[in-house]
């Protein structure tokens, strides 16, 4: 076999061993290894297992990774999530669709100080599906809302795909968070537009929301604002500091994390048991994504060994294709992936192997890696995958609505999220203007 088929017969054993159920990140490992014992020998692949173990999380950079990950967690324990909420349906009462923008925005707003998409579906499927429904809003748009809401912590900085991409591209990661601000903001108003229009031309989907007084809101101004305030002073604090080259992106997450922590402490919302689980929970995510990250460098060395990048960038050049028709293959390609596999999956799969050839286009990286992280997203959501969507139905306390159900209410979501990536990349100075 030549080193290209060994790469090629390795991607396909990847996918096939992902698909039955192998963990990610050991079938990296073990694949790779088999693949450069083929290539060179056993020796030469323990030799280079061991580098990339030293070299991918030796980085002081990886230090952003638990950071943001306590900060996020310890945000989700102290309900910030549920005063978000409440702040947001209190601005937007008066609105047609109000409660679903309430939903965007809110989402919008704790993705700014989490950045883990999973935690959003599952608090607001707590928060917002029960207020909309008891409402009069439909089970569909209701769960369709919070589940298509929940992807914008993964564009909305800090973003834990993001930092991942990031680290794979070996791109700055405070650029990174910086490019995501705009896509992120258009992407969450083009949700409240989207409900706007379906509040006119198809009220049937998201149902008549009542006008009894009992159920209106009881903020007044002032508690509104108690409750704003620390989330606005969270926000300021991180993305503040970051944008204003105050902080690293390292010191922005242990300053974000610092500062969740006294925000848990003064809203007295953290005691020792749930202080404990938090840092659990931390631990057993920053590992998860330190160790994927540590497989993906060994992986990544061994296809540059293979040549399959090169090589798969000289057939395009043979058959006469422009970036853009690569960059079409490739979004198709991360949509149907999406239907099957977790976005951290897709990105250690296919990056490695797109980089070099995007490279060769002279495409900016940083806006390479928004279009990417979007159409990663967009597979949160589309069958029969849908890890948001699964969370959804796994945090809801109402189990007559069903999977279909869900994937029924995110569907104009995603029809508005594809539009936003045409956009995207036909006008690619949207994502890098505040970074050039």
């Amino acid at each position: 076999m030549t080193a290209i088929e060994i790469g090629s017969l390795s991607i396909v054993l990847m996918l096939a061993a992902i698909f039955f159920g192998m963990h990610i990140g050991v079938a990296l490992i073990l694949i790779s290894f088999s693949s450069l014992a083929i290539l060179r020998n056993p020796e030469i692949a323990s030799r280079m297992v061991g580098a990339a173990v030293n070299d991918s999380i030796s980085e002081y950079l990886f230090g952003v990774v638990p950071l943001f990950v306590l900060m996020g967690m310890l945000v989700s324990v102290c309900g910030v999530g549920r005063d978000t909420f409440d702040v947001a349906e209190w601005l937007l009462r008066k609105i047609r669709g109000g409660l679903g923008m309430a939903t965007v925005g809110s989402n919008a707003a704790f993705a700014a100080i989490t950045g883990v998409s999973i935690a959003s579906a599952a608090v607001f499927t707590k928060v917002a599906v029960p207020e909309m429904m008891r409402h009069g809003h439909t089970a569909r748009f209701s769960v369709g809302v919070v589940a298509a809401s929940s992807i914008l912590g993964m564009l909305i900085p800090p973003s834990l795909l993001l930092i991942v991409y990031g680290v794979l591209a070996e791109e700055s990661i405070g650029s990174l968070f910086i490019a995501g601000v705009v896509p992120g903001a258009l992407l969450a108003l083009s949700f409240c537009v989207l409900i706007a229009l379906m509040t006119r031309l198809w009220p049937g989907f998201i149902g008549q929301a009542s006008t009894d007084e009992s159920l209106r809101n009881k903020e007044t101004l002032a508690s509104a604002s108690r409750k704003a305030v620390p989330i606005v002073l969270l926000i300021l604090l991180v993305l503040g500091g970051l944008y204003g080259g105050i902080f690293t992106p390292i010191e922005a997450g242990a300053v974000g994390a610092f500062g969740a922590f006294c925000l848990a402490l003064a809203l007295r919302r953290l005691t020792l048991a749930s202080l404990w689980k938090v840092l659990v929970e931390t631990g057993h995510v920053s590992v998860a994504v330190l160790f994927l990250i540590m497989a993906a460098s060994l992986y990544s060395r061994m296809l540059a060994m293979t040549g399959l990048p090169a090589g798969v960038a000289d057939l395009m050049n043979s058959y006469g294709l422009g970036p853009y028709q690569f960059l079409l293959v490739y979004i198709a390609v991360l949509l149907l992936l999406g239907c099957i596999l977790d976005s951290v999956s897709i990105l250690l799969i296919l990056v490695p192997i797109v980089l070099p050839i995007a490279q060769a286009f002279g495409m900016d990286l940083i806006w390479f890696g928004v279009i990417t992280i979007i159409a990663v997203e967009i597979g949160l959501i589309t069958p029969p995958f849908g890890i948001s969507v699964y969370t959804v139905k796994a945090a809801l306390d109402d189990q007559s609505i069903g999977i279909k159900e869900i994937f029924i209410g995110v569907t104009p979501f995603i029809g508005c999220m594809l539009l936003l990536l045409a956009l995207l990349v036909a006008v690619p100075g949207l994502t890098t203007f505040l970074i050039r």
